[in-house]
């Protein structure tokens, strides 16, 4: 019988980039001999995003690897929940929203994040008669400090003039049921991150019962450190690339856990 094939790693994007923000990391993988897809995320709204991904996952053949960046996050949340081939999930400084949750009101209870102070909104149309909505980039002139403190300033120049701005929908629709719940996770949380927000990038992970890694550094970390946030997708590759038998059972949430033991939550 022949070995099963590793799964496809399928990179999303988060908000204010598009998918050169896994450069680092793609050639890193593929380097490794992986097969990697980086699709568009369209930034247009949690619903439709994670639509459009989950469109992505079902023209791939065999086994995939999901992983988020940051709103990235938030979107292969819910995605994988009606992709069948997904087997695992990577979240990189991302968001991992429970049921029910928002964005915005997450990212409004954080102590670490100051993305809010440096966004600049903007309209944009939606329909043929006038009709438009609000969506939010980052001042150009705070990008660096709020989004990418451990890249150069010319780097950082650079993202700003590119960056794409996010549709407010994104950040006020609410996450539908998680496929963290069934299935197993890994995490980078960036020690650094102003934007998400290292505190809630780490709680959401823990919650998740993910498997974590903490690296010193920006929101941006895989541009940063793109061999360590590779190396995170390698140990999940290897993981969930096992035989069946073999793969680790998902993890109960904390809180569950702790529940069904008859303890308290945390």
């Amino acid at each position: 019988m022949s070995e099963a094939p590793f799964p496809t790693v399928v990179l999303v994007h988060g908000a204010f980039a598009d998918a050169s923000s896994w450069n680092g990391v793609i050639e890193a993988l593929q380097r490794r001999g992986h097969v990697v897809v980086a699709p568009p995320n369209p930034l247009r709204g949690l619903t439709a995003d994670s639509a459009y991904i989950a469109g992505v996952l079902g023209q791939i053949d065999g086994p995939v690897l999901l992983v988020g960046h940051s709103y990235g996050g938030a979107v292969i949340t819910n995605a994988a929940t009606t992709a069948r081939n997904v087997v695992g999930l990577v979240y990189v400084a991302a968001f991992a929203p429970d049921e029910g949750e928002l964005l915005g009101e997450v990212e409004n209870g954080s102590t670490d994040s100051v993305l809010n102070t440096a966004l600049l909104p903007r309209r944009y149309p939606t329909g043929p008669a006038g009709e438009t909505a609000t969506e939010f980039g980052i001042d150009p002139a705070r990008l660096h400090e709020v989004f990418a403190a451990d890249l150069s300033a010319e780097q950082a120049a650079v993202l700003g003039a590119t960056q794409r701005p996010v549709a407010e929908a994104a950040f006020g629709e609410a996450s539908g049921p998680p496929a963290w719940r069934n299935l197993p996770s890994w995490a980078v949380v960036a020690t650094g991150d102003k934007a998400a927000g290292t505190d809630v990038v780490r709680s959401m992970a823990q919650r998740a019962a993910a498997e974590i890694v903490e690296l010193d550094g920006s929101h941006v970390i895989m541009m940063s450190q793109p061999g360590p946030v590779a190396d995170v997708i390698v140990t999940a590759i290897e993981a969930v690339g096992k035989p069946a038998g073999d793969l680790p059972a998902p993890r109960r949430p904390q809180a569950e856990t702790a529940e069904r033991a008859g303890g308290p939550s945390s």
